[in-house]
């Protein structure tokens, strides 16, 4: 029996597809009587029409007729340190950002989807509403780190098939994420045990955000249980931003603090700004301070000292993420088992010279003279 109350809205696609278990895909076929569904398929959608008192007018038949093949990304707009102008073009940095909806491209250009990428401001207070607008242009949802409350993410799903990067899964929300603290805490045993680091510090990055909170737990914990100290707290809360680590590192040395013998960065682009700042007043990386950061960005390798960092697979987070979001949309009660509620992809420590290391080797240019 339907429990819907006359006060809720019509019921759609979605809410049909939800009751009958199958795809939004497979309650068109048997709406519009095409490509002959399976009599099981058939019974649950006619049934379920009939509980939720499904009438399809003219708008909703049309969107049955054929998936829209669009899927939305949307990402914060998150803005960073405004340091005076030595990163003023990147207080709005998008490099991580990029490269995720690079992945979610590719692969959604092999199953003939197009984006329709969209930016939200960090602290806006209407999201649930906006996006609900967005998912109404879509076939299904890719949402960056928090974009949304769970309460949020509970009325979207209701209608929208979604998957969340770097969030907490739910049981209507697939989450894609890469491993942190694993990582984390190899990169702490590797400062302490190989490098003889005693004091460090782990600059932060958002606060809200579930990998900032697990890297820096990791690294902190592991790196107390080996015997040495880890400066925290609010003078090394950053922003994720090259911006954010340069203001860190100014303000301590203006204040006389002492600095540690090393920084683990939440991301690399505090990390290239750590860097700078130090350069800028004469410290020397890794000899005064060793350095580490987290992405492995592309220009991590080419800063001078090379960036010791973890490599995490960030187009393949993209590209897993539009897997996980197809799979939902196009699913069908007679397949197998849906997407998992989580998947973890895996990252690694990779040792170069801002930690103590030897350089990464590099190929050099093959050249032979003329003539």
């Amino acid at each position: 029996m339907d429990t819907r109350s006359k006060s809720d809205s019509a019921p759609t696609i979605y809410d049909v597809a939800r009751r009958a278990g199958v795809s939004i895909a497979s309650v068109s076929r048997v709406l519009n009587d095409r490509d002959n569904p399976r009599p099981v398929t058939r019974d649950k959608v006619m049934k379920a029409i009939a509980e939720l008192g499904f009438v399809p007018d003219g708008a909703a038949r049309a969107l049955s007729s054929r998936l829209k093949h669009v899927v939305g990304v949307v990402f914060r707009r998150v803005y960073g340190t405004d340091d005076g102008g030595t990163f003023a073009d990147e207080t709005e940095s998008l490099l991580f950002g990029d490269q995720i909806n690079r992945g979610i491209e590719i692969a959604a250009g092999r199953r003939g989807f197009d984006l329709l990428v969209c930016s939200v401001n960090i602290d806006e207070r209407t999201l649930p509403n906006r996006i609900l607008t967005i998912a109404g242009k879509c076939d299904g949802l890719i949402l960056h780190d928090q974009v949304l409350s769970t309460a949020g993410l509970e009325t979207i799903a209701r209608t929208t098939p979604v998957v969340t990067l770097a969030g907490q899964p739910g049981m209507d929300v697939a989450n894609v994420r890469s491993e942190s603290a694993d990582s984390m805490r190899e990169l702490a045993r590797h400062l302490v045990e190989d490098h003889g680091y005693r004091r460090l510090a782990y600059i932060a990055g958002h606060a809200d955000s579930p990998d900032n909170v697990v890297r820096g737990r990791s690294f902190t914990e592991q790196a107390q249980s080996l015997g040495a100290e880890v400066l925290t707290g609010p003078a090394w809360q950053g922003d994720y931003s090259a911006a954010g680590g340069v203001e860190i590192v100014r303000g301590l040395i203006s204040l006389g603090a002492s600095l540690p013998r090393a920084i683990a960065c939440a991301n690399d682009q505090t990390a290239l700004g750590v860097i700078y700042a130090l350069a800028e007043h004469g410290f020397d990386v890794p000899g005064d301070v060793a350095v580490t950061g987290f992405d492995d960005l592309p220009f991590a390798r080419h800063l001078r000292p090379q960036l010791t960092t973890v490599r995490q697979p960030i187009q393949e987070i993209g590209a897993r993420a539009f897997e996980v979001l197809h799979s939902m949309i196009t699913a069908d009660a007679s397949s197998p088992a849906g997407p998992p509620a989580e998947i973890v992809l895996p990252t690694r420590i990779v040792r170069r010279e801002s930690c103590g290391c030897p350089a990464e080797p590099t190929t050099p240019r093959l050249w032979r003279p003329i003539g």
